[in-house]
């Protein structure tokens, strides 16, 4: 079976395209590169064009027939959403309709979208279950939620099966260390934490220190990205099996403060992390943890890789290598 993977050549979407490649899946890459990288494809075909073009949606499905699509591309700064929430409604919306329409028009009938914790906005019950009320607190959360409805919609009118898969946080990197995070600019907590060790000069900043934790600084549910990509293929796989869909959280019910991760860097790393401390990000909560018991029930998903020490490992390992090929000794 064929599947296409927009936005394949980024971070969440590289890895799960080696995971379906691995589980025997033919893959079609389709990304601008605008954020994406090629050296982040691990294989398959690749087909260059901007979601945002009709033509180059409909030109990707006429010369790479598939079965079924998984859609990544997405701009994810919430920072920048409110700053300029024209580009992310015009971007992920736009985007996301034009592959709906090519994916009616191909007769396509199963989809796996990556979403967000971000359209539950400020959590009202600890840990987020699937049913929690869904009131984002930024642009880009609201693009997905929007994305979401649209989904449910085309499924409603036309058949489609799908599954909206709402991530909390991503991290960590490939085991063999060819795949990792790699965003320009860098936004994600341990990464920035990694390269401020590896890159002379570059300031790490912590982001509110009075949130109500017990030690005041933000607390998330972290994931290693390896796990959020078998997630990809069981819920592929499902769909397949039973068409259908719904909506599945993919956290693991276990949360760690920036302070926290900081030390398990110091860890890992051996090194001492410098750091300045500074306000608060708007639309920042200060707890977000997923309840993972649909993602285990339903998908059959279990977690291998998310403990705190593997991710930083992984991370650290990917960005080492990295480092040492952009500038060897």
């Amino acid at each position: 079976m064929r599947v296409l993977v927009a936005g394949g050549a980024g971070y969440i979407g590289s890895h799960t395209v080696k995971a379906l490649l691995e589980a025997g899946f033919k893959v079609v890459v389709f990304d601008n590169f605008s954020s994406g990288f090629r050296e982040l494809v691990p294989g398959g075909s690749v087909i260059e064009g901007d979601l945002c073009r009709l033509s180059d949606v409909r030109r990707a499905f006429r010369t790479y027939p598939c079965q079924a699509v998984l859609h990544f591309a997405s701009l994810i700064q919430v920072g920048e959403s409110f700053r300029d929430p024209q580009k992310y409604y015009q971007a992920n919306l736009t985007s996301s309709l034009n592959l709906l329409n090519a994916v009616l028009d191909s007769g396509v009938k199963h989809m796996i979208f990556s979403s967000s914790a971000a359209v539950y906005g400020h959590p009202e019950t600890i840990p987020i279950s699937e049913e929690h009320p869904l009131k984002p607190s930024n642009p880009y959360g609201q693009t997905k939620l929007f994305i979401e409805t649209m989904l449910q919609d085309y499924s409603r009118a036309y058949g489609l099966n799908f599954i909206s898969l709402r991530y909390f946080n991503a991290a960590g990197a490939d085991k063999g260390g060819k795949l990792g995070e790699l965003h320009e600019p860098e936004t994600h907590l341990i990464p920035n934490i990694l390269l401020s060790l590896l890159e002379e000069g570059r300031e790490l900043k912590i982001f509110g220190t009075d949130f109500p934790t017990p030690d005041g600084t933000a607390i998330r549910d972290y994931i290693h990205v390896s796990d959020l990509a078998d997630a990809h293929v069981l819920a592929l796989q499902r769909l397949l099996e039973e068409g259908g869909g719904g909506f599945v959280n993919l956290g693991s019910n276990r949360g760690y403060s920036v302070r926290e991760v900081i030390r398990k860097a110091q860890d890992v790393t051996g090194k001492s992390v410098n750091f300045e401390e500074a306000p608060r990000r708007k639309g920042d909560v200060p707890i977000l943890l997923a309840s993972k018991d649909r993602a285990e029930a339903w998908l059959g998903w279990k977690l291998k890789f998310s403990d705190l020490d593997n991710i930083i490992r992984t991370a650290w390992d990917w960005h080492r290598r990295r480092r040492s090929r952009l500038c060897p000794p």
